[in-house]
């Protein structure tokens, strides 16, 4: 990996000491052990999931890292998370979103304030046999139309769930779910049936291995490759009502919530991607020769490099300033109501990004932008 734009995760400032040596924990794993084994999975069979590598995470604690120490996970902060899944998605962005979608499938068991489902289906990530969940919301025929609720009447042929005495009844088929084909558990979002289009969504737990649960066909996807993603389909599954996170109909607002929780940690994952693209491209500019010199060599080759990393040090910039104006992941029984306090945090973070989008550190856009230049050409005028 190219230090070009990678952080010194020895500086990193603002941080509890717990989480900064767990950060800095993660940064070596991802940095020494993750990236140098990137190619053998990005090159591995279709579905297959490094569990070798899965289990390495899980003995530093990379399944369970916003679930608070008191139910036994690290409960790194909102900017702690950015860091580690920065650096994971650097190495491999793939492996990242492994991880990151199990984290997502942790978030609505944090809101639920339901003891049972808490410890029947959060607790078991906190033990040494490391588990992957997903979150299944995604449909063929429905994408914005289970994101965004004033799309909520268009979605069509949605997974629906019909009441039979103490349980709903699952029907339907999610489609690109990413850890679909290797997760024991799942957060469904469903449509309780005669609700038109998603209006009844409702969100439940469901167990992977309950009878009438099939993995459908894993997709064949040009990146991420080592985050198998796929199908589940549902054929009349017996789900306990007890399983509903929050209340039935309640699926929109945990939606939202559960959307606007992870943006900081999807930020940092596309700030690492972006890393790692960098990398990439880097590594190839420093052996390919044209004309006699080296393409990183070339004046408007370094020009472009220099671009790239000004906009991977400000992408970062702006995702640090947020993690740091909502530092907290949600902790058990953080509930998903307080419409307005959520449309002021909101608000805020808007306005955050504004003030920070310009800057790092207090340093303008584009002096950022001529020492990236200076690093790569030795001097800043192009």
């Amino acid at each position: 990996m190219n230090p070009i734009c990678r952080p010194d995760l020895n500086a990193l400032e603002g941080l509890d000491p717990a989480h900064h040596r767990a950060v800095m924990a993660f940064g070596e794993f991802a940095r020494e052990e993750v990236a140098s084994t990137a190619r053998r999975r990005d090159s591995a069979p279709l579905g297959q999931v490094d569990w070798e590598m899965v289990r390495e995470a899980q003995q530093l604690g990379g399944l369970r890292m916003g679930i608070p120490e008191e139910l036994g996970g690290l409960g790194l902060s909102n900017q702690a998370l950015g860091h580690v899944m920065e650096e994971f998605a650097a190495a491999d962005p793939g492996f990242a979103l492994i991880l990151g979608a199990t984290g997502l499938f942790h978030i609505p068991l944090l809101l639920s304030n339901d003891d049972r489902l808490v410890e029947t289906y959060l607790m078991p990530f906190t033990g040494d046999v490391p588990l992957i969940g997903c979150n299944a919301v995604a449909e063929e025929c429905n994408g914005m139309d289970v994101v965004r609720r004033e799309h909520a009447e268009y979605a069509v042929n949605m997974t629906t769930a019909r009441a039979d005495g103490d349980a709903f009844i699952v029907s339907g088929k999610k489609k690109y779910i990413t850890n679909a084909p290797v997760a024991r558990f799942a957060t469904v979002m469903v449509n309780v049936d005669g609700y038109p289009g998603s209006t009844g969504m409702t969100c439940m737990v469901v167990d992977l291995d309950w009878d009438g649960v099939i993995r459908g066909e894993t997709a064949d996807k040009a990146g991420y490759r080592a985050a198998a993603a796929g199908e589940l389909i549902f054929n009349d599954v017996r789900v306990p009502k007890s399983n509903v996170i929050g209340d039935v109909l309640g699926g929109w607002d945990l939606n939202v919530t559960q959307g606007n929780l992870c943006r900081i940690t999807c930020a940092s994952i596309a700030t690492g991607i972006a890393r790692h693209a960098l990398d990439h491209a880097l590594e190839w500019a420093t052996e390919r020769r044209q004309t006699g010199k080296l393409l990183v060599e070339h004046q408007m080759s370094a020009r472009k490099f220099a671009d790239m990393a000004a906009r991977v040090s400000s992408a970062r910039a702006v995702d640090r300033s947020s993690a740091k104006s909502r530092p907290h992941a949600p902790g058990p029984g953080t509930g998903t109501g307080g419409g307005q306090a959520r449309r002021r945090r909101g608000r805020r973070a808007q306005r955050q990004y504004g003030d920070v989008a310009a800057g790092s550190a207090g340093v303008p856009a584009h002096r950022r932008h001529r020492a990236h230049r200076a690093r790569f050409h030795g001097t800043t005028d192009l």
